[in-house]
């Protein structure tokens, strides 16, 4: 499994349209919604926010007014030629006044697509947990150790440490006995060494 490692941008003029693709790591269906919010925001008066995403359950697309089938499915066959997850891309159309017919919308959609993809980093994808641990003050250097292939998300200092991280069934194995684990979810994460 592979997604990528960050927000990229991939930015094309064809017959005067405009149009700027954006690919973006996500952890489930319910975070496009804000995505897409943000990007009407960010590029305002755009004519068109098509999309496709695909996450490790659930895959869907958006024509937004473009003719049926001419822009979100040439973009869901990108990601899925890429062999992606756990990803969305919105490519936004400034139209240009140019009509590009059907064909043409959907070689525009699917390159703008397949380029962001392409300038992006990609990063593999593990079998993982989502995971809240508290230990005491005294144990910090070697938790810390023992986490170094872990993605820390949180640290909290009180009376005791509190992290919350992203981490392997492996890794909670060898640190189970130093710490208390307060709650642990599923959850695909990137691979680390």
């Amino acid at each position: 499994m592979k997604s990528i490692l960050k927000r990229q941008k991939y930015e094309e003029v064809i017959k005067n349209s405009k149009f700027i693709s954006i690919i973006v790591p996500i952890n489930s269906k319910e975070d496009i919604k804000e995505i897409i919010t943000n990007l009407k925001i960010e590029y305002k008066n755009a004519t068109h926010y098509c999309y496709a995403f695909k996450t490790i359950n659930d895959k869907g697309c958006s024509d937004d007014k473009e003719p049926n089938k001419t822009a979100g499915m040439p973009i869901l066959n990108a990601i899925e030629s890429a062999d992606l997850i756990n990803i969305l891309i919105v490519v936004i159309r400034y139209f240009g006044g140019i009509k590009l017919g059907p064909g043409g919308l959907i070689r525009a959609y699917s390159n703008a697509a397949k380029e962001v993809i392409n300038k992006s980093t990609k990063i593999d994808l593990i079998e993982g947990y989502l995971v809240s641990i508290s230990f005491p003050y005294s144990n910090e250097k070697e938790i810390n150790y023992l986490l170094k292939n872990s993605i820390i998300k949180k640290k909290e200092y009180t009376d005791i440490c509190t992290y919350t991280l992203e981490t392997t069934k492996n890794i909670l194995d060898n640190i189970s006995n130093l710490v208390t684990i307060n709650y642990s979810q599923k959850k695909i994460i990137p691979k680390l060494n």
